[in-house]
């Protein structure tokens, strides 16, 4: 049911941010430049609730000589405000390393490094976030028989707070996804889980793993595992008869401009479809050209050695699983002629990518108001925002889950930068102005311990 505005309601904000990964810290930064260029009376009010205890990207993926797919301009800031003080060059000036990078001539900085690079710029807007938040409900709040507000209530151990919006950005980021009916052990992992699990084998002396999928994580993961344990068989399982390349080339890459967006957006069903398909081969299943050579290197050269511990089962799908306490004991079986291999590992890994995180699961009644497509897929306006009945006129924005109406980039660094700032510009737009709104919200000030907006 919605909740109707009393005197004592909490703190009004123009806009709270569920997560704080990559995508709500440039968010964050947008405002921060936003309310330092217009002053006090100006300022969008904003806050962040992040369910992490700091900030943290994929950091079980951040291998040490694991390169970025997208360049450094295309980072946080560059495309929207090329002189922001909050751009990976400014970074590198603060570590002292601009020099040494630009000696490199490299476009693709380490992943390691580029990590780095988030949590210095989330570092510089931390004011506006609270960690070790989980948001728990979003409740809708009428006014006048419409819905104005939400009030995102979040938990942080036994503690609940609650804070008022006017706008909520989404921006709750991936999630690692495993086959139907496979869960997570000590023994079965997902890709990401690669450096948080792998330190415990380090004593074990593992003598085999099996990597399932073909794509740039399933890479990396053979290419870390066969270097790390030396005495160990890694075999990667995949349905094809190789990796295949990205396809980084400067026209296939306008897929990821700003423009390619509006064109997107604006595009016939059929012909989104298509663009997909022409252009999945940019993000998807694919794998950078180097690694690829790399790998089909050493095994060529263990084959020359009779010492052969790198295995490609092409063509081929794993069929039975079953975990006992000191073993996985899988099935790899050929799409080609139906031959079954058994292969006993110490740890199986899947790359099975990620999908995105339920938003909506989160907007409880709200989500009754969020109109759907034919297809059942939420309904998206240009400037991300849900379409939603004339019953609700707190906006509701989505930072992911808009490949369907935006493109490939919906999840994507890419066009981060230029996102954040259309979702600024539609806050602005949409109103009321910050002054006013901040004039209204005077005496509506928490009485239930929440504290300050930070």
């Amino acid at each position: 049911m919605s909740q109707a505005l009393s005197d004592d309601a909490p703190l009004i904000h123009d806009l709270i941010g569920i997560g704080f990964g990559p995508s709500n810290v440039a968010m964050a930064i947008a405002l921060s430049e936003h309310n330092a260029g217009v002053g006090r009376e100006g300022a969008v009010t904003a806050h962040f609730f992040e369910q992490q205890p700091r900030f943290g990207w994929h950091r079980g993926m951040l291998i040490d000589d694991a390169t970025m797919q997208v360049s450094f301009l295309k980072d946080l800031v560059t495309l929207r405000n090329p002189t922001s003080e909050f751009s990976f060059l400014c970074y590198l000036q603060s570590r002292g390393r601009l020099i040494d990078f630009v000696n490199h001539k490299n476009l693709f900085p380490l992943r390691v490094e580029f990590h780095d690079y988030f949590e210095w710029a989330a570092a510089k807007v931390d004011d506006m976030v609270s960690y070790g938040h989980e948001v728990v409900a979003v409740r809708p709040v009428e006014v006048d028989g419409v819905i104005q507000y939400v009030d995102v209530v979040s938990r942080s151990g036994t503690e609940q707070v609650v804070h008022r919006a006017r706008n909520l950005v989404i921006g709750t980021g991936l999630r690692p996804q495993m086959p139907e009916g496979v869960e997570r052990t000590d023994r079965i992992w997902h890709t990401s889980d690669l450096l948080t699990r792998v330190d415990s084998l380090k004593d074990s002396a593992p003598t085999r793993f099996v990597v399932v999928g073909a794509g740039q994580s399933a890479a990396e993961n053979v290419a870390f595992l066969h270097r790390t344990f030396p005495e160990a068989e890694v075999c990667a399982v995949f349905s094809r008869y190789g990796y295949s390349p990205a396809d980084d080339s400067a026209f296939a890459n306008r897929i990821f401009d700003p423009e390619a967006v509006d064109e997107y957006f604006t595009a016939p069903e059929d012909v989104k479809r298509k663009l997909i398909d022409y252009h999945g081969n940019t993000n998807y299943s694919v794998v950078d050209i180097d690694l690829i050579d790399d790998l089909y290197r050493q095994q060529y050269q263990e084959k020359v050695l009779g010492t052969e511990r790198l295995r490609f089962l092409k063509v081929s799908r794993l069929t039975d699983v079953v975990e006992t306490p000191n073993k996985v004991l899988t099935t790899v079986e050929s799409l080609v002629t139906g031959e079954r291999t058994p292969l006993d590992a110490d740890v199986l890994i899947y790359a099975t990518g990620y999908r995105t995180a339920d938003g909506l699961g989160l907007l409880g009644d709200v989500a009754g108001h969020c109109l759907l497509d034919e297809h059942g897929r939420v309904r998206v306006e240009r400037d991300y925002r849900l379409t939603t009945d004339p019953a609700l006129r707190c906006g509701i924005y989505l930072q992911g889950g808009t490949e369907h109406t935006h493109g490939i980039t919906s999840s994507l660094l890419s066009n981060t930068a230029v996102r954040v700032g259309d979702i600024l510009q539609s806050v602005l737009d949409r109103g009321p102005q910050p002054a006013a709104a901040a004039a209204a919200a005077s005496s509506s000030r928490a009485t239930d311990g929440i504290g300050s907006t930070r």
